[in-house]
């Protein structure tokens, strides 16, 4: 049985990338707004609604033009915004730079709320953040690997060694999740910042504008 379904998953795998080839050849460069290919064949399931993804990608594109004018030259930050709450990660020099970030992320339009978890320090290095690239890979590959998650449905951001969760799901998914993400080897910490729905809710819950 587990080899009937590495099968069907490496068959959808090459499905779906046949499908993204075929789009660009065709001359369709198609847009990815979290996480769904809208214009193209590919459409990756999504618990926020079309016009929810659309913000959160103009609201980080937004915030990080803005972030750029207060931060300071030496500031490192990061902008992931998931169902219109932002979360703010990275480093800046004093607090002062701390409340002037968050405050120019709060007056971008369509931002619900924000999620301010800078530290005051010096930037970390390229090797700090390229190891926190693997450590939201392995978050990642983790969730996929849970038979009883729906992987898309989290949003992975990694940190100095803190992963933060983000999604719209219900808490026994939040505490699944959570729980697989602490024993990530090299995980120091999880901080969830999700959107707690009821099974109910969610379905329930239709795709709306």
């Amino acid at each position: 049985m587990r080899t009937n379904i590495l099968t069907d998953r490496r068959a959808r795998a090459a499905l779906v990338g046949l499908c993204a080839s075929a789009a660009l050849l065709a001359g369709c460069a198609p847009l990815i707004v979290g996480g769904a290919m809208v214009g193209g064949t590919l459409m990756i399931m999504d618990r926020r609604t079309t016009g929810a993804q659309v913000d959160d990608q103009a609201i980080e594109l937004k915030a990080a033009n803005r972030v750029r004018e207060v931060g300071g030259p030496h500031a490192h930050v990061n902008i992931t915004s998931y169902n219109r709450t932002v979360l703010i990660t990275g480093e800046v020099a004093n607090d002062g730079d701390r409340s002037a970030v968050e405050q120019a992320v709060q007056r971008v339009e369509n931002v619900r709320s924000t999620v301010n978890e800078l530290g005051v320090l010096a930037p970390t290095s390229i090797g700090a953040r390229s190891q926190d690239t693997v450590l939201t890979s392995k978050v990642k590959a983790t969730l996929v690997d849970a038979r009883d998650l729906q992987a898309n449905v989290f949003k992975v951001v990694t940190e100095r060694s803190a992963v933060y969760l983000m999604g719209r799901v219900t808490e026994r998914e939040a505490n699944r999740a959570t729980e697989l993400a602490r024993a990530v080897s090299g995980v120091e910490k999880v901080v969830r910042v999700f959107e707690i729905v009821s099974e109910a809710e969610l379905a329930n819950s239709a795709p709306r504008k």
